[in-house]
């Protein structure tokens, strides 16, 4: 082993599970490996669906206790979600979780003060129920928010906890609808008009910026030896995982794949026009100055909830019977809304099909082929759409996180884009976490450069476009019809 070589510690949480990985890294070698994996189950509680933000903490201590020493930590997570803080620094109330029904009709309101348009001229944000500006104007006259002092979003809470230090890291406040993509900085005119706080956030961080050193009750409970670093990173797990894209050149479109599927370009400018906006884009912040233009679309959700309702069968077995379904019999649009909430989610996709006049879906393997060629189509939509409004032509297609591990997923996107799909790396987040990392510490240089150490050192599988390209858009259109 090289003396050069050492050792990062990535906090990746997802919207069901979170993990502590552990990336060394060298000048060309880069090796990552699961310390502790943990579950993240939300909990309905008589006010709504809130975050065990408790037990993700307990699952992070006990990660970097599993992960040994280390040289740095850094911390990503989904995004849109806070904690509260009080004037003494205490959590006040369970974060709300971004499925809890409180913003329900609120985009309304807030589109009466400042229009659609005009919002997203501002902000670049597509909408969505969920964002950070709706959920504070939903919890407006909450006594939590009353008595709150500072507002962090999920990391960069979790990384107050371990190091005492407060900031906002710029990639996940993006998402939350208040950033203006052009200046890179806080929509000061917008939160104004809908009498949002700005001083509730803590200032703001860039990706590779130190966010202090673990506390010495962090050290003793995890049986590191300090000074650990802790390292802001693109927060944001998708801002990582496109970090972690093994691309070449401009010309590529990514999926960042897993409960839900962000499907877009890597841009140097926001696209803000008024086209965008209707074709329901977002524009976030990247590292190294990037945009990432991106749509989300429902993603591996439709079949998680499946898969719960139907008593959690075995996943590669049925994925086996997926295949053996006619194609395109029956799809969905993977971006509604309507499937955001969970349960029923079978019920409610057959009643999506029989809507359209399709088929209706009954078996699980009827119901997971129309999921699996549905987020095909919606990937292809998003694909199309993206290159379209940016001016930006693409020639292949990344395809990186859990989705990679769904070889029939990955060969429908190709099919549907009718270009090529390179897959991998799966855990692209992690990676993404430990390039900042590396290269914050001088291992790693610009984001090019850890592109090309990804394409050396992690495994990769391209699928070519398949069959006929017209029945993908005669799917399309039954949706449009309907």
């Amino acid at each position: 082993m090289s003396a050069n070589l050492k050792s990062y510690a990535a906090v990746d949480l997802g919207a069901s599970s979170g993990r502590v990985m552990v990336g060394r890294v060298g000048p060309d070698s880069l090796e990552l490996a699961e310390a502790h994996r943990f579950p993240n189950r939300p909990v309905r509680v008589p006010e709504g669906l809130r975050w065990d933000v408790l037990a993700l903490y307990a699952g992070v201590l006990e990660g970097l206790r599993a992960a040994g020493q280390v040289d740095s930590v850094g911390i990503d997570s989904w995004a849109v979600d806070y904690g509260l803080l009080d004037a003494d620094g205490a959590l006040i109330g369970s974060p709300v979780h971004y499925r809890d029904s409180r913003t329900e009709d609120v985009a309304q309101k807030v589109w009466a003060t400042v229009p659609a348009a005009e919002l997203y001229a501002a902000t670049g944000l597509q909408y969505a129920p969920f964002n950070t500006l709706y959920q504070l104007t939903a919890a407006r006259a909450s006594t939590q928010l009353s008595y709150a002092k500072r507002l962090l979003l999920i990391p960069d809470l979790l990384t107050y906890w371990l190091t005492g230090e407060q900031g906002t890291e710029l990639t996940n406040a993006s998402t939350t609808q208040l950033i203006d993509p052009r200046t890179r900085d806080w929509s000061y005119d917008i939160a104004s008009r809908l009498g949002i706080d700005l001083s509730l956030f803590a200032p703001l961080r860039q990706p590779g910026d130190p966010a202090g050193v673990l506390r010495s009750e962090v050290l003793e409970e995890t049986g590191l030896t300090g000074p650990v670093p802790v390292t802001a990173v693109g927060s944001h797990d998708t801002a990582s995982a496109v970090a972690a894209v093994p691309a070449e050149g401009e010309r590529f479109a990514y999926i960042c794949t897993g409960t839900w599927s962000l499907a877009g370009l890597e841009l140097d400018a926001p696209v803000l026009s008024e086209e965008s906006r209707a074709a329901n884009f977002t524009n976030e912040l990247g590292l190294d100055g990037t945009v990432r233009y991106l749509r989300n679309i429902m993603g591996l959700w439709l079949l998680q909830e499946c898969v719960r309702a139907w008593g959690d069968p075995e996943l590669g077995a049925l994925l086996l019977d997926a295949a053996k379904v006619p194609a395109l019999r029956s799809v969905v649009d993977a971006g509604d809304a309507a499937f955001l909430a969970p349960g029923r989610m079978p019920e409610r996709i057959a009643e999506a099909c029989r809507a359209t006049g399709q088929p209706v879906p009954t078996t699980p393997a009827e119901v997971t082929r129309c999921i699996l060629d549905s987020l095909a189509l919606a990937h292809r939509r998003a694909v199309t759409d993206a290159q379209r409004l940016a001016g930006h032509p693409v020639d292949v297609v990344h395809v990186v996180g859990g989705g990679t591990r769904n070889a029939l997923l990955c060969q429908l996107t190709a099919d549907a884009c009718g270009l090529p799909v390179v897959a991998g790396p799966t855990e692209a987040a992690a990676l993404g976490n430990v390039l900042v990392q590396a290269r914050a510490h001088g291992l790693v240089g610009d984001l090019a450069d850890g592109r090309r150490l990804l394409t050396r050192t992690q495994p990769l599988t391209r699928y070519e476009p398949q069959g006929d390209a017209a029945r993908w858009s005669e799917a399309e259109a039954r949706l449009t019809r309907g």
